[in-house]
């Protein structure tokens, strides 16, 4: 309640504030605005100055991200627009979300292409609402802004996403944006409750000579758990009876047991150019970096008395699992450009980690200890350079000092035939230690307690894109997983982590297509997905599709834009992951397969000025098409549902 209160008061400080006034809005970006947009992400302030609001554009409004790469305030109403309109605020193809907002996702692809040389946390599945350092962007704006994201949940709740950001000057931005999320759901025990909040600061000398970016997140992942409907109530769930239309009549595994997903970090990540390009006739740059970050992670998961669906406890009452990770991290780089040579960069990188428990467990199979701490040093370059329409780049880092032997390697080459046509491909090879969730676990449930020593999960993969929106828009890639770990039940029928031994090949190829006849459009988005993996430890859908039939047009004397139509979602019949509510992660299940049903939705949206609303009804071939539909064993999808909302800009 305290997030949506928080978020309701932003509201109405933005709407008491800042009246919504009428800006000159291009659909293509000028010279002179790209110029704009290339000196602010590079930390200029050029053709800065105190204008009047009438005289900005939406193209002067920049989105700055962690690499300062520009971009600005993009207003429209797309088919794109429609398929972020989401609670992740992103485009979910390939994901499969559950019966209520908030809940887990789970993947039908998975992306092997990572970098990290530290094993990550774990609780997967708690961080697909998560914000990591590169997910924070930075702006630079003439005037204030507001942007306001509401849509309806399920039962007792609603989403609202409210940000601001001003240029106190021309030097120093600010920004600071939450997000509040709360639903009771249909199904008993399944409450969600989040929040994102976020503030950043960006600041640049008069000379440019000095820029900073840095922020703060706090973030929060509430969810009552229930552990799916009982396996007696799947029956009577797909009969589609009236009697049972009512989802909280279902009996499911527990009523008692939450988790709750904590994470806290500062970043901080500033540059000086010791030898700055003033003009194009300066060939050389020499800049000197710093990034510093420190962040927190806190997974629980509480249950007020044991439950068979986990096994045999230590206790029978007030069972709660805690296990925290602190990371700091610190690195510092050397940047050296050259119109001849292209952008050289090597760095050096300290990672301290602590994670853990805080207590030694002392089993009849053996101790399982509190931590798992330690420093890594590593070292690594970066190099770009492009020619004409050529562009090369790379990247390699390693450990170096530490218990941890990680390195990532990286190359890519593209080519940009024409305006509306980019070609690509790269390499990349990956081998680190696996979660720290799999290499050590305490709970007070008797089978999920472990000390492992996996070998470290290599991954090789090779990446082939074309990006053309005129003609198609094709990725593919093709890899190798040597000593892949995944979660399973072993022969107790108890979720363990696992390592295969055996390597995996795993293809991908997407297409995405968009056809338009005068105000008609059908956009495809199609995934074709191959595993060889002998011990069936990877399970993907073969065939991963979203059609979507559309009409956009403006109406009324040009005072709206309007899109409407239908989407279809589709995935082929496999063996679909379950998931674990006490770990919060998915484990490999190869006794039933799911999926091979249908998902409509019909959507209206509408653009007045800078307002965009959405209006959807969700699934809406639920009652007809039969009641086989599952996010995860014993989960079902949601039922139809209209749902409504809209996203809000405002500017001063």
């Amino acid at each position: 309640m305290k997030k949506i209160i928080f978020s309701i008061i932003l509201i109405m400080f933005t709407v008491f504030g800042f009246a919504q006034r009428k800006l000159g809005g291009k659909s293509d970006v000028s010279k002179e605005d790209q110029e704009l947009m290339d000196s602010i992400g590079q930390g200029g302030e050029k053709k800065w100055k105190k204008v009047k609001f009438e005289d900005t554009e939406i193209t002067q409004y920049l989105i700055i991200t962690p690499e300062r790469d520009s971009t600005y305030l993009d207003t429209t109403l797309s088919i794109k627009k429609e398929y972020k309109y989401n609670y992740l605020r992103r485009d979910d193809f390939g994901l499969m979300p559950f019966a209520n907002v908030g809940q887990t996702y789970n993947s039908l692809t998975h992306n092997f292409s990572d970098n990290n040389l530290l094993p990550k946390f774990g609780a997967n599945a708690k961080h697909f609402n998560y914000l990591d350092a590169e997910d924070v962007n930075y702006y630079h704006v003439p005037t204030p802004l507001t942007e306001i994201y509401y849509k309806t949940a399920f039962t007792q709740g609603q989403q609202l996403d409210a940000f601001f950001t001003v240029n106190t000057s021309k030097r120093l931005n600010l920004s600071i944006a939450y997000k509040g999320m709360r639903s009771l759901g249909f199904y008993q025990n399944s409450l969600s409750s989040t929040g994102n909040l976020r503030m950043t600061a960006s600041y640049k000398t008069k000379n440019n000579r000095y820029i900073a970016n840095m922020h703060f997140t706090s973030q929060d992942i509430l969810n009552e758990e229930n552990g799916g409907i009982t396996d007696e109530s799947i029956e009577f769930f797909e009969t589609g009876d009236e009697d049972f239309l009512d989802r909280g009549v279902f009996e499911v595994n527990f009523e008692n047991a939450e988790s709750l997903f904590l994470g806290k970090r500062f970043y901080l990540n500033h540059t000086y150019d010791i030898i700055k390009q003033n003009d194009s006739t300066q060939t050389n740059k020499l800049q000197v970096g710093h990034i510093m970050m420190l962040e927190d992670k806190i997974y629980k998961f509480e249950q007020s008395s044991s439950n068979d669906f986990f096994g045999e406890a230590f206790k029978t009452s007030n069972l709660v699992d805690r296990n925290e990770y602190e990371r700091f991290y610190n690195q510092l780089r050397l940047d050296y450009t050259n119109k001849t040579i292209g952008n050289i960069q090597f760095n050096a990188s300290h990672n301290n980690y602590n994670y853990g428990y805080n207590k030694v467990l002392y089993l009849d199979s053996g101790t399982i200890p509190n931590r798992i701490k330690g420093d890594i040093l590593s070292v690594g370059g970066k190099y770009k350079k492009q020619y004409k329409g050529f562009l090369l780049s790379g990247e390699a880092q390693l450990n170096i000092v530490g218990d941890y032997d990680s390195n990532y390697l990286s190359a890519k080459a593209g080519y940009k035939l024409s305006e509306n046509f980019d070609a690509s491909v790269g390499i990349n090879h990956h081998t680190v230690v696996p979660n720290f969730n799999t290499l050590l676990y305490q709970s007070d449930y008797v089978n999920y307690n472990w000390k492992n020593n996996f070998n470290n999960i290599k991954t090789q993969q090779i990446v082939f894109d074309i990006k053309s929106d005129k003609y198609v828009n094709l990725s593919l890639d093709f890899n190798t997983i040597t000593d892949n770990v995944y979660f399973a039940k072993n022969e107790d029928d108890n979720v363990k982590p696992f390592q295969n031994s055996a390597t995996i090949t795993y293809l991908r190829a997407k297409l995405q297509k968009e056809i338009r006849y005068k105000n008609f459009a059908l956009d495809n988005t199609v995934l074709y997905q191959n595993v060889s993996d002998e011990n069936n430890t990877l399970n993907v859908p073969q065939i991963v599709t979203r059609n979507t039939l559309y009409y956009s047009n403006h109406v009324f004397k040009k005072a709206m834009f309007l899109q409407t139509g239908v989407i279809f979602n589709y995935f082929t019949k496999y063996n679909m992951n379950g998931y674990d509510p006490l770990l919060a992660e998915f484990y490999t299940q190869n006794q039933q397969e799911y999926g091979g049903f249908p998902r409509l939705d019909f959507f209206i949206n509408a653009k007045i000025r800078q307002t965009r609303i959405f209006l959807k009804a969700e699934h809406f071939n639920a009652a007809f098409t039969g009641y086989d539909y599952y996010s995860a064993p014993n989960q079902p999808f949601r039922d139809f549902a209209v749902r409504f909302g809209l996203v809000w800009d405002f500017f001063m």
